[in-house]
């Protein structure tokens, strides 16, 4: 087995924590807020990791377009995580997260018409596998198109299918970040930490924090920890793995995050 799908095996198993967490500790913030404080908090843990490498930061005749394309995912990232937040809030996990991780349903298409990627057999019947794997989450028992009924009612089920499209241009601009551009995963993600702390700071500063929120932050330092473990390992992949291979397998979060959801919150 290629380190590379171990690599987005252990981030699909670190995300699918955080989608829980994320509902169980924090329904009550606001995305802004909780998006703000969780990744400064991933900077600060992260930051132990940038200062031992031996990477440069960014350099050469590709700083154009690595700072481009660095901007433009930290972008993505900050709209994707605003919606699935959002989502989360107002659905059931296990019902959010299946929907907002077909990600690799859009990933497939993109790789192959803006990258020029080759696809195996093996990598379309993934995608394949993981769409209907979705779709039978969410089907009740009843008629065929019952949970496509079902999403086009739901506002969490909009709002998780949006984040979906908006992650899949993300995955994108990470394998072009870390396969073209040659950038290391510790010079982009405190980048990236940081530039989605300061998206976030306007819109969070505005916001009603929760009363005495600083007493949660032992829980918003295990889930810095995560998200900065799990972006790591994702980029690790990406270095390795095109982004038609990584999605499907990272984004098997959303088993995690379901499993999660029935056994601990009875969903």
């Amino acid at each position: 087995m290629s380190i590379g799908i171990a690599y987005a095996g252990l981030a699909a198993l670190l995300y699918g924590v955080f989608l829980f967490v994320m509902k169980q500790w924090f329904d009550i913030y606001p995305s802004s807020v909780f998006i703000l404080i969780t990744y400064v908090l991933s900077f600060l843990v992260y930051l132990p990791a940038v200062i031992v490498s031996d990477t440069a930061f960014l350099s050469g005749p590709n700083l154009s377009n690595a700072l481009g394309a660095i901007l433009a995912v930290t972008i993505g990232v900050t709209v994707g995580l605003m919606l699935v937040f959002r989502a989360l809030q107002i659905g059931e996990v296990s019902y959010v997260s299946p929907i907002s991780k077909i990600i690799p349903v859009f990933v497939l298409p993109l790789e192959v018409g803006l990258l020029g990627q080759r696809l195996s057999a093996l990598q379309v019947g993934g995608v394949v596998v993981a769409t209907i794997a979705i779709y039978l989450a969410n089907w009740q028992g009843t008629t065929l198109l019952a949970p496509i009924k079902r999403a086009r009612q739901s506002r969490p089920a909009q709002l998780a299918l949006l984040s979906a499209v908006t992650f899949a241009f993300v995955d994108i601009g990470k394998r072009v970040l870390m396969q073209e551009l040659a950038i290391a995963p510790t010079t982009y993600i405190p980048v990236m930490f940081v530039g989605v702390s300061v998206l976030m700071g306007p819109l969070a500063l505005r916001t009603h924090w929760p009363d005495e929120w600083w007493r949660d932050l032992p829980l918003f330092l295990v889930t810095a920890l995560l998200v900065a473990v799990a972006n790591h390992m994702t980029l690790l992949a990406f270095q390795l793995q095109p982004a038609s291979t990584v999605s499907p397998i990272v984004n098997g979060q959303a088993i995690v995050a379901v499993i999660l959801g029935a056994i601990l919150l009875k969903e």
